[in-house]
């Protein structure tokens, strides 16, 4: 009796302390900003119960469709991280010499703070003695200041993201190719396949399931884009750059509307719940099948 007790009791303790950090930071704080969407309320004082209408407010706001519009070019734009992070590992994946220092040095965005890097963006984007300009200049192009292009500056903060990016699918895919199955490769090479062929047939079915990971956390991580925004452009110009995640921010802390920045991360909670649940989809039938 007592080892059957100690074979669920055990781990249950274990994990307990986790669950209930999760249950109180995660679980609660989200049932909370859900019962703050429907009121109007400063952070301060008393809440008034106004219903569903941070929600009507939600769906008549321009900025509103901005920052899902930039919220999708995040998305679309960061998905590049996952084949150059791909192609990345198999390059330094190579048994050539050097090969070490190219894996700390692509792995390094992915040390450095988002805030860090936000800065070194800036410089790089600067029209005055920015490398991108000045690179431009080289070839005789004139390059426009990105971050004050109301049609260029998401996608010039993207850029910043997708180096960041980049460094973490190159890890998850290095961890993927130091478990291939060496049985497959083997069977592979006697069959004839070579180059692409082994790749495409052989390399690449093993990396689906990394493959579906880097996805998942590559939509997750560009919903959540906010440090690099805040940084480089403050949401500007004129609002072009702004992400649900950034207004979420500037309507609750400048605005002092917290009711209907809850709203805004109720929206976001739940498009981001799209992509969990497709990720865990993905896992629990891949586990059926295996």
């Amino acid at each position: 009796m007592i080892r059957h007790y100690r074979k669920w009791v055990v781990p249950a303790l274990l994990i307990l302390p986790s669950i209930t950090l999760f249950g109180i930071v995660i679980i609660v704080s989200a049932l909370e900003s859900f019962w703050i969407s429907f009121h109007d309320w400063d952070g301060l004082g008393a809440m008034s119960w106004i219903g569903i209408a941070n929600y009507e407010e939600l769906a008549g706001d321009p900025q509103f469709y901005v920052s899902v519009k930039n919220n999708a070019i995040w998305i679309a734009v960061s998905m590049l991280s996952i084949p150059l992070g791909l192609a990345f590992a198999l390059l330094v994946n190579q048994d050539i010499s050097g090969m070490r220092v190219m894996k700390s040095l692509l792995f390094m965005p992915k040390v450095l703070s988002s805030v860090t890097v936000g800065v070194v963006f800036t410089w790089f984007y600067t029209p005055n003695f920015g490398l991108l300009p000045i690179a431009g200049s080289w070839f005789g192009i004139e390059v426009p200041a990105v971050l004050s292009h109301p049609d260029l500056v998401t996608y010039a903060v993207v850029g910043a993201a997708l180096w960041i990016q980049v460094s973490l699918n190159l890890v998850l895919f290095l961890a993927a190719l130091s478990g291939l199955n060496g049985d497959l490769i083997g069977a592979g090479r006697v069959d004839g396949a070579k180059g692409w062929q082994m790749l495409w047939h052989v390399i690449l079915p093993q990396l689906a399931p990394i493959a579906v990971i880097a996805v998942a956390l590559t939509a997750i991580s560009a919903l959540r884009s906010f440090d690099l925004i805040a940084v480089m452009t403050a949401g500007g110009p004129f609002g072009s750059s702004t992400t649900l995640a950034f207004q979420m921010y500037e309507q609750s802390i400048f605005s002092y509307r917290f009711g209907y920045g809850a709203a805004l991360a109720v929206v976001l909670m739940a498009i981001t719940g799209i992509f969990i649940a497709w990720y865990l989809f993905k896992v629990l039938r891949s586990e059926r099948t295996s």
